[in-house]
């Protein structure tokens, strides 16, 4: 009997992780836009930010301007934060390490480890907004990195951001996906042998809502996970027929890697999103139900596990454009609350664990850590053969 419930346990137990190893391992953000920030006569107190955040059940938030006041918000909580440094940065960071280190100091090292700072985007956009500095970036991301391993900080990883559409030569088909050869030679492919070696990740903006508004032959239920009876643009190298737009682009990344000899490395995705208004009357794709089904099917889709037809283990981490809306009504709106920091969406959990196995992961482990109880209390001698 008592080898009979050692088995029965091991093989619950082993269950249970093949469980866990199906479920999505994806983390979900938002990113905290101080340009948002700045329309609001006065912006939102780091502490309620903070606190709106840990509500919302978001694991990570991403800050485009990294202000200490942010960073201290967030001491001793669970949010993980990935830091951003201003493209004007990027020429005194490549020049001088000392100013890496300043930089440091003033936002890192007076709140690592209590803080937890995953990573640190040097500059972004950097190729697209500020063309002349693409020279300074790599040697400004080395610096940084080297800093933080003088100051001892060895679990902070430091990358830059690329917008996908300035980078990408197509994304149809993904295989067929390369790197624009300009900045693949210069920037991107030295970037990726430093990833490499320092057990990074590449970061992109992805946001299939401005691909969709390109290229006017994209159904509109594509970008927004509507799952109609039709695939739209079989990848017939791979032989994949993709169900969404956000994994044709994320696999088109993954293919511009792979063409450049590094296809492994992790990819965080640093925005997507769909706005939920637009003062251009001719964005009438900007409208809250079309921004909701986006918030809702990206979810869904990051939760399911499935990953992308490229890479079955997913995205590492996902930022949502963005937090909250504008103060005040000019351009496009992406937050996914208001502007008085409610929510803009209903029934939306944004935490980053799946519950769709088994009616909920949680649920199961909870039956089977009270099974393993009920059944130590019966049998004390068989429970201590899984020792």
């Amino acid at each position: 009997m008592a080898s009979h419930f050692s088995l029965s346990a091991v093989s619950l137990i082993t269950l249970l992780s093949l469980l866990a190893a199906t479920a999505s391992s994806t983390v979900i953000g938002a990113t905290y836009s101080a340009s948002t920030a700045a329309t609001y006569p006065t912006p939102p107190l780091p502490e309620r930010v903070a606190s709106t955040v840990t509500s919302l059940g978001l694991a990570a938030l991403r800050l485009d301007v990294s202000d200490p006041n942010l960073v201290r918000a967030f001491l001793y909580s669970n949010t993980t934060l990935l830091l951003t440094i201003p493209n004007a940065l990027v020429p005194p960071l490549a020049a001088n390490r000392t100013n890496a280190l300043r930089w440091l100091y003033a936002h890192v090292v007076p709140f690592f480890p209590r803080t937890k700072i995953a990573a640190i985007s040097v500059g972004n956009d950097v190729l697209e907004s500020t063309p002349e500095f693409s020279q300074f970036l790599l040697p400004a991301i080395q610096n940084v990195h080297l800093a933080l391993l003088n100051l001892g900080i060895r679990k902070i990883a430091v990358s830059t951001t690329f917008s996908f559409v300035n980078v990408v030569t197509a994304p149809f088909p993904p295989s067929a996906a390369q790197f624009i050869d300009a900045p693949l030679q210069t920037v991107i492919r030295p970037l990726l042998q430093f990833l490499r070696d320092t057990n990074s990740s590449f970061f992109v903006n992805v946001y299939p809502y401005n691909l969709y508004r390109l290229r006017s032959e994209i159904p509109i239920g594509f970008p927004l996970f509507q799952e109609h009876p039709f695939s739209f643009r079989d990848d017939m190298t791979t032989g994949v027929g993709y169900r969404n737009l956000f994994d044709m682009m994320v696999d088109g990344v993954i293919s511009a890697m792979a063409v450049a000899g590094h296809e492994n490395i992790p990819l965080i995705v640093t925005e997507t999103g769909w706005p939920s208004s637009s003062t251009d009357p001719r964005e009438v794709e900007a409208n809250p139900v079309y921004a909701e089904l986006y918030i809702k099917g990206l979810l869904g889709h990051l939760k399911s596990g499935r990953g992308t037809p490229l890479r079955k283990e997913g995205v590492a981490q996902v930022y949502i454009y963005e937090l909250i809306d504008k103060q005040v009504r000019v351009g496009r709106n992406w937050g996914i609350l208001f502007a008085n920091m409610t929510n803009k969406y209903k029934n939306v959990d944004y935490r980053s664990e799946s519950d769709s196995v088994l009616g909920g992961l949680g649920f199961f482990k909870m039956l089977v850590g009270q099974f393993l109880v009920f059944a130590f209390l019966l049998r004390g001698n068989a429970a201590i053969s899984l020792l």
